[in-house]
């Protein structure tokens, strides 16, 4: 009797070149790279004009796009290398791994896509690929998380890229299933994966995401750059070598240029031998005294939306009309783009230092800060957030440099609203005056530093206010600066009722634009912000026309 065959569930092999095993690379490589040039001229056609990217500049945009595409493919697709490289014929061929491959070929497809539709709502917001901004965020879930999924159209991205995922898989199936049935050696698949792997290597060491970048439009760079590969540099690189990438000079050179700097201005160092800069003043017979001071740090609140700095929008008259009644600074300019970048510069009067800001950063404890200042000077000090403050490290950093930190965890009432960012910029003002009513019967003066959050996505308010322009849904960035400006002209006129407004000067300044758009490195003119100083008791209504930032 002639023997039966052994049965098994692998279909029947036969010999072929060991590059068919890796056609399932073949195949997602071509089509991410499909995508990504899809991606690259969408993202080129509805943010490129504005920006000044001409249809010229595709011609090296293009070319460059693809080589930062493939690197990145290449590392996208590196485990799947590994694995078709070392997976034996027997395993390589079964029922399980051909259901492995297409699902995985399916979820692969489902996550490109969905990067890819991310990437074009933050490209929407910061004229930018992945950076650093979306690296912080992913380490806020919970904010995040619900910023995105109360304003941008979630379900629809998924179901999208779902179907797409899904009729790709099945469209290419034959030729990501290809080479499953033929004879391989480890010795054969190593000689087509190894040199893949080898191609990675290299290309990692010669190309960075940002050398192939050949334009002074800030905007095209972008364009060519790939998003993925942009995230993971910013994930990278949020601590580098300062002395590598940056010019410095010795502590000694730099003191001496300070102090020759700062020495024009008056004023007598008192610890220069040590060191430092600290300087005395003399007291001037006109001066204020020792009043209360209020900063309120104001969320995305950009010069473009008042009147009074020439927009057409008008959407802050309250700010207009108080400011007009104060002392106003006409030519005002924030450090960064980020609510942190604000926040250090008024705080500590620094720059945006590369690449973290110092909040964010290990040894930020007891810093020459203003409240470190005022401190000196007998004041209590404290800083306000009407979120959790646990976001970007603000309590964390304030509590370490000798402010009382309240936030949202210290109401003691129910707000009248409140959303992912944070409660209702009315109750943390409620908050904020109650603290100074405490503050103010210790017959001591106080500091305090308020930083708001209603002006953010998913701009959600409560009803009431629709008389002002404001919607409690569906406004937008106008309902999200009108709601602003009323809730901070709601604390002035609040203020007034209370004992302790003579004797307070009240400052509003925004900690950065709402956004940042145009060709170059830095659009000034989206840096412009509001600036107030206002007591009436103590400052007559002026104009100040010179040249300001939050560092002063």
């Amino acid at each position: 009797m002639t023997p039966v065959p052994a049965a098994t569930d692998s279909p029947t092999r036969r010999p072929a070149s060991p590059a068919s095993r890796f056609a399932p690379i073949l195949v997602l490589g071509a089509w991410y790279l499909l995508v990504s040039t899809l991606t690259r001229l969408v993202l080129w056609g509805v943010f490129g004009s504005a920006a000044g990217v001409g249809k010229g500049s595709l011609l090296w945009i293009l070319p460059a796009g693809l080589v930062s595409d493939g690197l990145q493919a290449l590392y996208l697709l590196a485990p799947l290398t590994l694995l078709l490289t070392l997976l034996p014929d027997r395993w390589h061929g079964t029922p399980s791994m051909r259901a492995l491959l297409l699902g995985g070929t399916a979820v692969w497809m489902f996550g490109m896509l969905f990067i890819a539709a991310s990437e074009y709502f933050f490209f929407e917001e910061f004229d930018a690929r992945f950076n650093l901004v979306s690296v912080n965020y992913l380490m806020y879930p919970t904010e995040v998380a619900g910023d995105i999924w109360s304003e941008y159209p979630v379900i629809a991205i998924v179901i999208t890229a779902v179907l797409t995922a899904l009729g790709s898989t099945w469209s290419l199936r034959r030729w990501v299933l290809r080479g499953m049935t033929s004879t391989t050696t480890l010795r054969g698949r190593a000689r087509v994966g190894l040199p893949m792997l080898a191609l990675l290597v290299l290309g990692g060491l010669a190309v960075s995401t940002n050398s192939l970048g050949f334009s002074t439009n800030r905007v095209a760079n972008e364009l060519a750059a790939n998003g993925p590969s942009s995230f993971f540099r910013a994930l990278r690189t949020s601590e580098i070598d300062y002395h590598a990438y940056y010019a410095t000079r010795t502590p000694d050179e730099n003191l001496a240029l300070l102090a020759q700097e700062l020495g024009k201005s008056g004023g007598r160092f008192t610890r220069l031998a040590e060191g430092r800069l600290d300087r005395e003043f003399d007291a001037r017979p006109d001066g204020l005294g020792k009043l209360n001071v209020v900063l309120i740090s104001s969320e995305s609140f950009g010069a473009e939306f008042s009147r009074l700095y020439g927009s057409e929008r008008d959407w802050t008259p309250e700010f207009d009309q108080f400011a007009e009644a104060g002392l106003w600074f006409r030519h005002t300019y924030s450090s960064g783009t980020r609510t942190v970048r604000g926040l250090e510069a008024l705080t500590a009067s620094l720059p945006p230092i590369p690449t973290e800001s110092i909040l964010r950063r290990p040894g930020n404890e007891n810093l020459a800060t203003l409240g470190k200042v005022l401190r000196g000077h007998g004041y209590h000090t404290s800083f306000l957030y009407g979120g959790y403050g646990y976001f970007d490290n603000m309590n964390a950093f304030f509590a370490a440099n000798g402010y009382e930190v309240l936030d949202r965890n210290q109401l003691t009432r129910e707000p009248r609203f409140e959303n992912i960012w944070g409660v209702a910029d009315e109750d943390l003002f409620d908050m904020a005056i109650e603290h100074a009513d405490t503050l103010a019967k210790q017959r001591k003066p106080f500091f305090l530093h308020i930083m708001n959050t209603s002006n953010h996505k998913p701009f959600t308010f409560r009803s009431g206010l629709e008389d002002r322009g404001i919607k409690p849904e569906g406004g937008g960035r106008e309902s999200g600066v009108r709601y602003a400006d009323y809730a901070q002209g709601y604390l002035l006129r609040e203020a007034r009722k209370h004992a302790w407004f003579d004797d307070t000067i009240f400052i509003l300044v925004a900690d950065h634009g709402a956004r940042v758009y145009g060709k170059q490195d830095i659009p000034l003119k989206t840096y412009e912000i509001p600036l107030l100083f206002y007591s009436p008791k103590h400052l007559p209504a002026r104009r100040i026309d010179g040249l300001m930032t939050q560092i002063d």
